[in-house]
């Protein structure tokens, strides 16, 4: 079972590594993992041997406070969990602000009295001289209590964690400034001595060695730096709480013809909503009237809006763009898209990834060192001669100067600032370790149906031969509509899905007859004609001679031809493929860049897979792979010592997923395949995975700068702060000045991690006439060369060009018009014309309409 627990009273990294050693030792726990920054701890443990109350008894016998964690799936929204998270915050965020304040508004003053004098600042007669030396001190103390009161918080956890065996950051301010404070004290005992036996000198002496500045200063100013460190902090979970922000509060639904507006959490599977322009979807489900645009840029990353009508499934907290849609909820509260990728980037922020591991083993045995050098540096100093208040001073600043925090924070700040992220790029990241691992993958396996094509057939080539110059483009759909109609083949819905397209309705076939591995014949308007493969047409005696090329050049390309003929002659062929993506190519070379091999994985046959590899240029296909040896193929690349990435959308490859290194699932793609993978892709978009592997780069890169930063810092200021560099140059550091570095460090590094705040994907959104493109082309395009001169120029916005023989089609047509120079660009779906006479554009436009395509528009240059 897992479980997540809130943790209380941890302030760094030695205190989190005690309470997961502790709970790490009980009997029943497989693995517990405890996130400094979110003050957090997962746990995954035998319910039969454990229970949640020993869990919790464990954690509190560390010296700490456990309760379970609310998560957003404890409440019908995850919205109400983030006004309470939010709550806590600015509570501490108010506490932290008031500590500050405080403690600054007495520092100032006493820093005045106790250092006044040196820069020649005038102070009240009563605190001069050394007479009124116990009023002096006296002044000081008082003023330093205020401080040490609202700051009491350190030495409560400090002393109770060093009582416990554990001791942690806390510990050593507490112990630090408390014997700058106590020695301080001691001093103006020792002033009254010997201003009460007239030993002036004696009073004198301890009138200037006060230290209650010190233990002051030291306490406001790692007040200041955890006050920095908890608003940098805040800023890490940024994604977390945008994405919480999205949900609507309430939602407008319709009970018994009713409309009526109700809480979010009032609303139930089955509930008919109402989503208004402008307005946010307030759940998961299906358009049951309606039809618009929805902005899902928040939980995909993808700018464009998604046309949605009747049967289309929406997500909660997409935003209705333009119509009025009714739909009916299919999933509330934490069973919606969005709470599930609250909680995932939840999860994943607060888990611990490998390279933690190392700073988690150093700290452990940190603060008792840091302790043992200052005790030590004290008893050097005083056996060297040094005064006590020269040893007592390096002492103290041993101990304010080590910075366990700074490795504590090294891996997780940056762990949560990284997921997300992703999740703002629409690529949900399961867990810290599986962002590591991903940097270090060199070898990325795609699934081609659904991963690197789009995964249902479609129209790519339209050529009719028919000696009838009747006999169009249209014509041919429209017959091969007519025909696949009442086809139960998957070829068949892409042809239907053209003729919907462009508004072709099929005429009626009667003695339809289905050849099984042929294809089908029909009569229409008593004649009969016959859709299938070649077998079928030279079956039924129809000459091929003259195309059999052309048939072989398109099944070469990776493309199915079918044939459709009358009892006569051959009308034409329609190619069908599963068209690649419009970023697959370029997703293909971005890995390449990176130095990643890529490979192909698919069950299809050769002759297809060959054609997407060359298409491509993918280094290595693997073709004709069952189902159940994908994972066989994953396992023969890990045994070569490749690090293997695998991306597919399946449920057959949900066992190579899981296999891999890493699992990387297209976010369209089934259940199964989703729960198998460590990362998610929320877009059909191979680009994303290279932006994912990209991040983990980054993520990787700033931890180790973190973690270098926080090593370097406490391997340099702790010699320094033990005087190691007194005897050579006489350079010390004052208490006051370490606890001010120690600040720092914690400081610097949560603000290295929030500068992956601005990692950007490298790759431009997919525009939307790119993804209905047709990738797939026969033959080379035509470009636009037209050279401008004297003549007019006009650009005509073509559409229904499919292939190079549509655009040879249309330049012939408009060329055979006196007085025109067409150049058509099957890319960009246009034609540049050149005019040296006065021709109407009805006239180009019909000329165009007549050979089977539509003009969009027309437009002067």
């Amino acid at each position: 079972m897992k479980q997540k627990f809130d943790i209380t009273g941890m302030t760094c990294s030695a205190c989190s590594t005690r309470v997961e050693k502790n709970i790490n030792k009980l009997d029943g726990i497989n693995v517990a993992n405890v996130n400094l920054l979110t003050n957090t701890m997962q746990v995954e443990y035998d319910e039969n041997q454990l229970n949640e109350e020993a869990i919790i008894n464990a954690v509190k016998h560390a010296g700490y406070g456990a309760s379970i964690h609310q998560t957003a799936g404890q409440s019908n929204t995850p919205a109400k969990n983030q006004t309470s998270a939010s709550d806590v915050m600015e509570d501490q965020m108010r506490f932290m602000k008031k500590r500050l304040w405080v403690s600054f508004l007495f520092l100032i003053p006493l820093l005045y009295v106790s250092m006044g004098s040196m820069i020649g600042a005038p102070l009240p007669g009563f605190l001069t001289g050394i007479e009124n030396g116990v009023a002096y001190a006296l002044t000081q103390f008082l003023l330093c209590l205020p401080i040490v009161y609202i700051n009491r918080k350190y030495y409560e956890v400090g002393f109770k964690t060093l009582f416990h065996g554990a001791p942690n950051m806390d510990s050593l301010i507490a112990i630090g400034s408390g014997a700058a404070l106590v020695y301080g004290i001691f001093a103006i005992y020792r002033i009254g001595y010997g201003l009460g036996i007239q030993d002036y000198e004696l009073a004198h002496q301890y009138h200037m060695d006060l230290y209650f500045e010190s233990a002051a200063t030291i306490l406001a100013l790692i007040t200041l730096g955890k006050y920095l460190e908890t608003r940098s902090k805040g800023k890490t979970s940024e994604a977390i709480t945008k994405l919480m922000d999205l949900a609507p509060k309430t939602a407008l639904i319709e009970r018994d013809g009713i409309e009526i507006e109700i809480p979010i959490e009032e609303v139930i599977v089955g509930d008919i909503l109402l989503v208004k322009p402008g307005s946010s979807v307030p759940a998961d489900g299906v358009i049951i009237e309606g039809s618009s645009s929805l902005d899902e840029s928040a939980l995909t990353g993808e700018s464009i809006p998604v046309e949605k009508k009747a049967g289309d499934p929406i997500t909660a907290a997409t935003i209705n763009k333009a119509g009025f849609l009714k739909c009916r909820a299919t999933k509330v509260g934490n069973d919606t898209t969005l709470a599930q990728i609250i909680a995932l980037v939840e999860e994943a922020s607060a888990s611990k990834a490998p390279i933690a591991n190392m700073a988690d083993k150093i700290t452990g045995i940190f603060v008792p060192t840091v302790i043992a050098i200052s005790i030590v540096s004290t008893i050097v100093w005083l056996m060297l001669g040094a005064t006590f208040e020269f040893a007592l001073s390096i002492g103290i600043a041993v101990l304010v100067i080590s910075c366990p925090c700074a490795l504590g924070l090294a891996t997780p700040v940056a762990i949560m600032v990284g997921t997300g992220k992703g999740a703002q790029n629409g690529i949900l990241i399961k867990s810290g370790e599986a962002l590591e691992t991903a940097h270090n993958i060199k070898t990325v396996v795609l699934d081609k149906t659904g991963t690197i094509t789009e995964g249902k057939p479609q129209v790519t080539d339209i050529l009719p031969f028919s000696h009838d110059k009747n006999f169009t483009h249209i014509s041919l759909l429209q017959l091969a509509a007519s025909l696949e109609k009442q086809s139960e083949h998957p070829l068949a819905e892409a042809i239907l899905e053209e003729a919907k397209q462009k508004q072709i309705k099929p005429t009626s076939v009667t003695d339809f007859t289905a050849i099984f591995g042929r294809g089908v014949k029909g009569y229409i308007d008593n004649t009969l004609y016959f859709a299938g493969n070649t077998a079928l047409l030279k079956e039924n005696n129809i000459n091929l001679s003259s195309y059999e090329a052309k048939v072989d050049q398109l099944a070469h390309e990776g493309k199915t031809p079918l044939l459709f003929a009358s009892e006569k002659e051959l009308l034409g062929i329609i190619a069908v493929a599963d068209v690649v993506k419009p970023t697959s190519k370029r997703a293909i070379s971005a890995f390449k860049e990176l130095g990643i091999h890529v490979v192909m994985l698919t069950g299809d046959n050769k002759k297809t897979a060959e054609a997407i590899q060359n298409q491509l240029d993918i280094p290595t296909v693997i073709a004709e792979v069952l189902p159940q040896d994908k994972e066989k193929e994953i396992t023969a690349l890990q045994s070569k010592g490749h690090n293997v990435a695998m991306i597919g959308d399946g449920i057959n490859d949900a066992p190579a997923l899981a296999r891999a290194d890493i699992g990387i699932a297209i976010g369209a793609g089934t259940d199964v395949a989703i729960e198998s993978a460590d990362i998610v892709l929320m877009k059909n978009d191979l680009l994303d995975a290279v932006t994912a592997i990209k991040l983990s780069k980054a993520v990787i890169r700033n931890i180790k700068q973190n973690l270098f930063w926080a090593f370097f810092y406490n391997s340099i200021g702790i010699p320094l702060a033990a005087g190691v560099l007194y005897g050579l140059y006489e350079l010390k550091l004052n208490p006051m000045f370490a606890a001010f570095a120690m600040s720092l460090s914690s400081v610097c590094v949560v603000s290295n991690a929030l500068r992956l705040k601005l990692f950007k994907a490298d790759h431009a959104p997919v525009s939307e006439q790119s993804k209905t493109s047709r990738i797939i082309q026969s033959t080379s395009t035509i470009t636009d060369n037209t050279k401008e001169g004297e003549k007019k120029m006009i650009k005509m916005n073509i559409e229904g060009m499919s292939c190079s023989h549509c655009s040879n089609r249309v330049t012939e047509v408009l060329n055979a018009i006196d007085g025109v120079e067409a150049k058509v660009s099957l890319a960009k779906q246009c034609a540049t014309v050149t005019l040296s006479k006065d021709v109407s554009q009805d006239t180009l436009k019909k000329a165009v309409e007549d050979a089977g395509y539509y003009v969009a528009s027309i437009e002067e240059e």
